[in-house]
């Protein structure tokens, strides 16, 4: 059974996913964490009776360990490494919703304070790439943004939405690290996400290993080699409390804790410098406990008796749930040989052994009391009926699941279940079907798995009909038509009949959730032209067809006029919102002056006891602070708009970088910042169009 080897009362609280270990001067490792009021404290029991007095940092009144550093704003993340190589000590990095803070704990100095005005929602402190130092690197209002140890902009890139967690990877394994959206790196290719949902797993690459759901909430995770068997187990950190060790490959459990509160963060460390790393877990009440790897002679045994116990009861279930299907099987058998198949047959559930299940995917135009949808049909091959469908998909159903159940007047082989996914990704549907016959009491079960094309929610229309969008994107591919039409095959859901002839030919398609219309033209010499009025859609066709392809570069030529113009209003807007906010912060520090000036005339008033003259100054006072905290709203309402419109600029260089693939995407994006940084906007929408800025 596996101890902490040490527990400690910190005398703070501490915001969830806001825990650091770093050694600040070189040496001494300490727990920095984010607490309230703005405030990271800092503790350090290395150094005890050293007291620290500066203007950002002073010594905590009520535990001599324990140093705070004033913010003195709401702190949204929080880490520390070695930013500068140089120095050979860890700093300490604060994000806010405005600022980034680099802050050289040893020498209690900035090494930088830098503006962010995308935001700061997550942080990760390492090296990216090709680019030599260690990187900063923050994601916020969808975007993502390096500095190094001098505050230099080193690194800039745009994403779909706002970034809520980082890690750095080796995802594609070519020994450079690329910037993800997930939680925790584990080693290699291999990375551990939790989701808000409650959801936590690993995957390798694009491949899912596992993944298990919770009622509670994963607060945080952390990739460390509980059992020392070389391999690291991924560890969560709940909302309830409990914090447990799974399996990088499987998700097993083998170990679990309870603390009193919620986990705030897990990091690890050498915290007793007696040179062994500890597993260390905070909770928000401010206990930490830390727990040494389990040593050969526990044999991988880190679970106490009653979680044993547990598994146990559990083993038990499954055993006599096995046994039970056994009975069933060898009652069947029995009933096989002595008899010929008759109605008392049914019942025990024997069906001919020639029975198949079978699936259908097609577009179901709908009708006026249902929408348009997707209908899978699920069908056996002789008279035996389907009793039950449960179909397991992801972002289809709510809660991942859905289960159809016929009443026994509706019972047949037959079985139409609507889908409606509202993303265009490939979905796996895990089916398992209960077969059987109308009188049977036992049913076989059914498993099979149907993958959902990427664009299964077009539907198939003819080019005569359609009215062709003003949107489009041309490029050049130089493959055979044979190989587009593969494309389209296993991508759409196309009936059997359709037949595509050599280049040149046109395939529309018509949306099942808004009715766009979706035309793609195939011309000789391997030009391909796709009208959208969607340009999300055009950029997930031209992301698709490059993965199936096989093309690492390719540059097009898009204009998307209605969207361009809905840009251009937003652009006009960000520029006002700037303005107002220069206005009003001139505003708020012409007030704040009239303000220290009438407090010292009141001041003398009340001292000289003229009572009239301090009146009316506190009356003047009142008013002006009145007027400084509406302002002060007027400013946040107005710094709101302004996040909101840039982060629709953001995910419009997003888009724009979509619709190409490799180099001419990377220069695509930062072609469009600079553009934005210049205020040149006939230049972006140049960009966003051919790609490139020169005529």
């Amino acid at each position: 059974m596996l101890v902490p080897v040490f527990t400690l009362k910190l005398n703070h609280k501490i915001l969830p996913r806001m825990v650091a270990l770093g050694r600040y001067d070189g040496t001494h490792p300490c727990l920095a964490a984010a607490t309230q009021a703005g405030k990271v404290f800092i503790h350090n029991p290395h150094a005890r009776g050293q007291r620290i007095n500066t203007n950002r940092m002073v010594q905590s009144n009520q535990d001599s360990d324990i140093s705070l550093l004033n913010i003195n704003q709401g702190i949204t993340c929080l880490t520390s490494g070695v930013l500068n190589p140089q120095l050979g000590y860890d700093c300490l990095l604060v994000g806010t919703q405005t600022n980034l803070l680099a802050y050289d704990v040893y020498n209690n100095s900035d090494l930088f304070y830098r503006e962010v005005s995308d935001g700061a929602n997550a942080i990760v402190l390492g090296k990216l790439g090709d680019i030599s130092p260690p990187l900063a690197i923050i994601g916020g209002n969808c975007a993502l943004q390096g500095f190094d140890y001098e505050g230099n902009d080193r690194f800039w890139t745009v994403t779909g939405d706002n970034v809520r967690s980082l890690a750095l990877c080796d995802f594609d394994d070519d020994g450079k690290t690329e910037t993800i959206t997930a939680l925790s790196p584990m080693y290699g290719s291999r990375f551990g996400y939790a989701l808000a949902n409650g959801t936590v797993g690993v995957y390798n690459k694009a491949a899912r290993y596992w993944r298990i759901k919770s009622k509670n909430q994963a607060m945080s995770i952390h990739a460390f080699d509980l059992n020392s068997d070389g391999v690291c187990e991924l560890i969560t950190g709940w909302s309830n409390g409990k914090v447990d060790a799974r399996s990088d490959r499987t998700g097993e459990v083998i170990f679990k804790d309870n603390f009193a509160s919620s986990i705030a963060g897990l990091v690890e460390g050498d915290y007793r410098m007696d040179g062994s790393t500890q597993l260390i877990c905070c909770s928000i009440d401010g206990e930490v406990r830390g727990y040494l790897p389990g040593g050969e002679e526990m044999k991988g045994n880190l679970m106490d008796t009653s979680a044993e116990q547990d598994l146990i009861r559990e083993l038990s279930q499954k055993k006599q749930n096995l046994l039970l299907e056994l009975k069933n099987y060898e009652e069947n058998a029995k009933a096989e040989l002595t008899t010929q198949l008759k109605e008392a047959d049914g019942q025990r559930g024997l069906i001919p052994a020639n029975t198949q299940l079978q699936t259908t995917l097609s577009v179901n135009l709908g009708s006026d009391s249902q929408s348009a949808h997707v209908e899978l049909c699920i069908s056996t091959t002789n008279d035996t009926i389907i009793r039950a469908v449960l179909i397991f998909a992801e972002g289809i159903f709510e809660g991942e699941s859905h289960v159809v159940h016929p009443s026994v007047q509706n019972l047949s082989g037959c079985v139409r279940v609507p889908l409606t996914p509202p993303r265009d990704v490939p979905v796996d549907l895990h089916i398992k079907a209960f077969v059987g016959y109308r009188n049977s009491t036992q049913f076989h079960v059914f498993e099979l798995t149907r993958q959902l094309p990427r664009f299964s929610m077009y539907a198939l229309s003819s080019p005569d009909l359609a009215t062709e969008p003003l949107s489009f994107v041309n490029c050049t591919m130089n493959e055979r038509p044979q190989r587009i039409v593969m494309w389209l095959n296993q991508s759409f859901l196309l009936p059997e009949d359709a037949e595509f002839q050599s280049a040149p030919f046109q395939v529309c398609f018509t949306s099942l959730r808004n009715a766009g219309q979706l035309c793609i033209k195939i011309k000789p010499g391997g030009e391909i032209s796709i009208n959208t009025d969607d340009i999300d859609l055009a950029g997930d066709i031209i992301q698709s067809m490059a993965s199936f392809l096989a093309i690492e570069d390719l540059q097009v030529e898009a204009d998307f006029p209605a969207y361009f113009e809905e840009l251009r209003k937003v652009l006009v807007k960000v520029d006002e919102h700037h303005a107002v906010n220069e206005r009003l912060t001139a505003d708020m520090a012409e007030h704040s002056n009239l303000i220290r000036s009438m407090l010292v005339q009141a001041e003398d008033a009340r001292l000289l006891g003229d009572m009239k003259n301090m009146k009316t100054r506190y009356s003047e006072l009142y008013d002006l602070n009145r007027d400084l905290i509406n302002q002060y709203k007027i400013r946040c309402n107005n710094h709101t708009e302004l996040l909101n419109n840039l982060k629709a600029v953001n995910q419009a260089i997003q888009r724009a970088g979509r619709l190409r693939v490799g180099k001419p995407k990377t220069q695509v994006i930062s072609a469009c910042r600079d553009a934005i940084r210049s205020s040149n906007f006939n230049t972006l929408f140049r960009i966003m169009r051919v790609g490139t800025a020169s005529s």
